[in-house]
This record gives C-alpha cells, structure tokens and sequence, in this order.
C-alpha cells in the first residue's frame, strides 16, 4: 500500500511516524514534508519515509504526483487544502482520501458559516454576530461593552481572534482586520462574539458521515507567554488526558456537542468525514463551542497518535468508507505532554536559520519523540524554519512523570532565541 501525506508540520510528522508504524504501507512520501519526516522509516520494509517537493496547496501537482505513483490512500492535514476543495479533486479522479470536503470544511475556514450552523442546529455556543461592514460591527461591539472575540472569517493559521476588553480595543481590533487586512481576506467579513470565562479544551472525534468516535480529553495552551498572557498562536503545548475531566463528564460534552453538531450535518446534508475537533469553554451554564476546527489539531497530534494502539491505516480508511462503528478506539493509561519549542518573536516576526543542537540526545531519552515543525536541513544541520520549530512530546505512567520527561528533553534542545512555556500541563497537576 502506497501512502500520500500532504504538508510539513509538527501534525504531518506524526501522522507520518505512526502510519509508518502500521504493517500495511509499503511506501509513504510527504508534501512537501520536513527533515524529521524524512528520517523516518517504514516497520513493514525499512524503507525510509521520502519527502516531496510539492507545496501542500499545489492541488494539481498533488492530483498529478498521486496518480502517476498509484497512490492507494492520501491523508490531508492542513486546513488550507482542505478549503481549496483538494478532497473533492481526489476524489473525481477516483482517488482514496481521507479529510472532509470543501463543504464540510467550511466549519473551520468560515467561522460564520459555522456560528449559523450551531444556531440553527442547537448546538450549544454564545451570543454572536457577523459583519461585513466595520462601523455596524463596532456599534455591536459596543452593546458587548467591548467584551468580546473578533474573529476574521477566514483562515489566519490559528491567529485570527483577537480577545478584547475594552470598547477601545475592539474598535482596535475592527480595523486591524477588516481595515488593515492584517490577515489578508480573511478579514473581509468578521464574527464578533461575546467573551465568556471558564475553562477551554479540546475535543477531537474522527468521524464517518455517520458515526463520530471520540478522543480523550486534552488541553491545548494558545497564548505564547505563561500564566495564559501574549499573543494567540497555533499552540504552543498540550496534554491528555485531562485528570478534571472523567470519562463521564467527557461522554457528557459529547453529548451537548457532537451529537447536536452530527444530527445538524444529516439534516443538512454535509457528510462529513474526516477529523472533527471543536474548542469548547466548560462554564456553569455547560459547555459551549468556540469554534470548529475540520483537521487533527497541532500539537494535540502529537499527544493523541503517541497515546493511540490502533491502526491508524485502518482508522482512516474506516472513517473514508463509513464503517467506523466497526471500530473501538484504543488507547495507553500512560499520559501524554508536548511542550512546543519556539522561534524568538513568534507569534509575530522571528528570524529563521538558527542552527539547531541536542536533537538526539533529547531523542534517545525513553518515552520522548520529538517532532519537527518548522525546521529545514542545510549542509547536514538542523537549522530554524518557522514559527513553531518543534514539538518535544513525552509519554509517563502519570501527568507529572510525562510533564518532567518532556521538560528536561526540551531542555537539551537549543537554537539562538528558543523559548517554551514552562507551564505546560502545569494547572492539571
């Protein structure tokens, strides 16, 4: 079986890490993929993983590559191809891919398509209004008190909300989006939503059109700095399972949540199949979504597929053919931590091509992997790529034990203007 991984990060690496440790491929390539993904190794032949040139949003490239080298089953991870319709191009060409639709993947790339769907469909979310035009979205803002999320539309890598206190600040934020374009088109229409307070997780469930299996509880850290201050990121940590949140309380969530959200999807006829993963705040009133996301998160990856014991292979082409109830998720006791490793400046302007030391050693501690994101290969060096560099992830019989172990892997690691958050997890213990 021949594999096509599509895109570059620190979620594509470990998509690629765990597909490769399925018996069933016998070739797997990454577009365009990165040095980490590339040193990886298939358990079915030993062969190694091969990265690709091919940007992960050069649709006809991709379609072009897929067929010439039969490829039996292509995994999407990034959310703009998915966007871009690339699933729908697969697939009229008869070619096995797992992610949702342009359709269905309009729950994470229109935040106010998705904001009327859970109106409509009763699925439990807060007071919110979109605009096209800047004064009428201030005057809304206004009758919030200036308390609220302003949310371009469209996709901005994980950094299109920006959080405001004030009247001021949100008139701020107004123009920031819809004026400035900071974030490009993304910000012609924008979602004001009223801010509530509680406590934010994460939900994945992998999804058939019909059937929806959820993933542990785990908690995501969007804001670069600790103690939850700075700027919103793409996350710069992550942990599960999450000790507060039992199974039951876990199966409850669920339940105000994907069943609504799956029911909705039938009656409006969206098959979705593929990942699903809302970020949903716990408040007295219950739980309420935030937004959807239509794609593994990154770096909740990370600690998922290091916890999973199924077959991912096997899972994907379940959640493709709609046969997913034939299927019970299986996970390690053990708990998972990634603590992201970042470029000086990020989530704003950083500097690329610092040279990158103490891999292996941190690699080689027992229960420790740790994945690329945004690294590139020169002259035999691991040099700085992006924003988010790497993603030191860790397994533990406990929450401390991974929590310790990722730390002092991440702490071998160096590179000119490196920095964590040191309080990963920190709040769970």
């Amino acid at each position: 079986m021949k594999i096509l991984v599509i895109g570059g990060g620190g979620r594509e690496h470990t998509l690629v890490w765990k597909l490769a440790q399925s018996l069933r491929p016998t070739k797997i390539w990454c577009a365009p993929g990165n040095p980490g993904i590339a040193k990886e190794t298939l358990k079915s032949n030993n062969s190694t993983v091969e990265c690709v040139e091919i940007g992960a949003e050069d649709i006809n490239s991709l379609l072009e590559f897929a067929r010439n080298n039969k490829v039996d089953l292509t995994v999407v991870g990034p959310d703009n191809p998915l966007a871009m319709g690339i699933v729908d191009k697969f697939q009229n060409i008869g070619l096995q891919v797992w992610g949702p639709t342009q359709q269905a993947a309009q729950f994470e790339s229109s935040k106010i398509f998705a904001q009327e769907f859970m109106d409509r469909n009763g699925v439990p979310t807060m007071k919110s209004a979109s605009f096209k035009d800047s004064e009428k979205a201030k005057t809304f803002a206004s009758q919030l008190g200036g308390k609220c999320a302003v949310k371009a539309d469209g996709l901005a890598l994980g950094k299109g909300v920006l959080i405001c206190n004030s009247n001021d600040e949100a008139n701020l934020a107004i123009e920031q989006i819809m004026t400035d374009r900071t974030f490009g088109d993304a910000g012609t229409s924008v979602l004001i939503q009223e801010l509530i307070t509680g406590m934010e997780i994460s939900l994945h469930a992998l999804c058939d059109g019909k059937t929806a299996k959820l993933f542990p509880s785990s908690q995501d850290h969007k804001r670069a700095l600790e103690n939850d201050l700075g700027l919103n990121t793409g996350g710069m940590g992550t942990y599960s399972p999450v000790p507060f949140l039992k199974e039951d309380k876990l199966s409850e969530i669920a339940s105000a949540v994907i069943e609504p959200w799956l029911s909705g999807c039938a009656r409006e006829g969206i098959d979705f199949r593929g990942m699903i993963y809302p970020g949903i705040m716990l408040t007295d009133e219950g739980p309420k979504v935030l937004e959807f996301n239509a794609r593994f998160g990154d770096p909740e990856t990370q600690i998922y597929l290091t916890r999973l014991k199924n077959d991912l292979v096997d899972l994907f082409e379940a959640s493709i053919n709609g046969t997913l109830d034939e299927h019970e998720l299986q996970w390690t006791e053990q708990s998972a931590v990634c603590v992201v490793i970042a470029s000086g400046g990020y989530p704003s302007n950083y500097e690329k091509g610092k040279v990158i030391s103490g891999l292996e050693d941190a690699d080689a501690i027992p229960g420790v992997k740790v994945f690329h994101a945004g690294t590139k290969m020169v002259n035999g060096e691991f040099l700085t790529a992006g924003g988010r560099v790497l993603g030191v992830t860790a397994l533990g019989d406990n929450l401390l034990l991974a929590r310790n172990l990722a730390y002092e892997a991440a702490a071998m690691i160096n590179f000119d203007g490196a920095f964590i958050r040191k309080d990963i997890a920190a709040k769970a213990l």
